[in-house]
């Protein structure tokens, strides 16, 4: 959800921190002009440099306000060009273009290559970590949820095999020793 659009000081910013920076960027400037000798060349110019250098002025009205002082120091102040600093713009304005500095940073910044690469190759060892699990579990003679029902008929096959097996060798003993008739009629009653 996009933040709503706020209106302050003759300017329309886009959210409301932004308006509040600018706000407290002109309680300096009040602050600045009540308190400043412009008479001073030295002071307002060091007060200039120094307002740039510590980055006091971002928005809009604090960079209205470094325009105001550089033009004074240029045209009352009789510094050149050259010896004044420029205005930094903190900010990019041209939004329309798709492969701008800004859209590349901020894509970098969002998607790592490195991260993306860990993250693909964490995926695969994952992956394969889960089909040599279900490897296991299907070719294992312990039961488990996936081959119960294989497991335990097959045990119940295998003592089915050997109660028949054994059966069979006592009824030959039986049939030897001649007690297979008896035994019969017993089971019978």
């Amino acid at each position: 959800m996009e933040k709503e659009r706020v209106t302050a000081l003759g300017y329309e910013f886009a959210c409301l921190d932004d308006a509040i920076l600018a706000q407290s960027e002109m309680k300096k400037i009040e602050y600045l002009k009540s308190h400043l000798d412009k008479g001073d060349a030295t002071t307002v110019k060091a007060l200039y440099d120094k307002a740039i250098d510590e980055k006091f002025f971002k928005t809009p009205v604090g960079i209205a306000f470094l325009t105001e002082m550089r033009e004074y120091l240029i045209d009352t102040l009789d510094y050149s060009e050259e010896e004044v600093q420029p205005i930094p713009l903190y900010m990019f304005y041209d939004t329309t273009k798709k492969n701008d500095k800004a859209g590349e940073a901020s894509k970098k910044k969002k998607e790592p290559v490195g991260l993306l690469f860990v993250s693909i190759v964490l995926n695969i060892a994952l992956i394969a970590g889960v089909i040599w699990m279900f490897w296991i579990a299907t070719h294992t003679d312990n039961p488990n949820i996936l081959n119960y029902e294989t497991v335990l008929t097959n045990r119940y096959a295998s003592w089915d095999q050997e109660l028949t097996e054994r059966e069979r060798q006592v009824r030959l003993m039986e049939r030897e020793l001649g007690i297979a008739q008896d035994s019969e009629e017993i089971s019978e009653e």
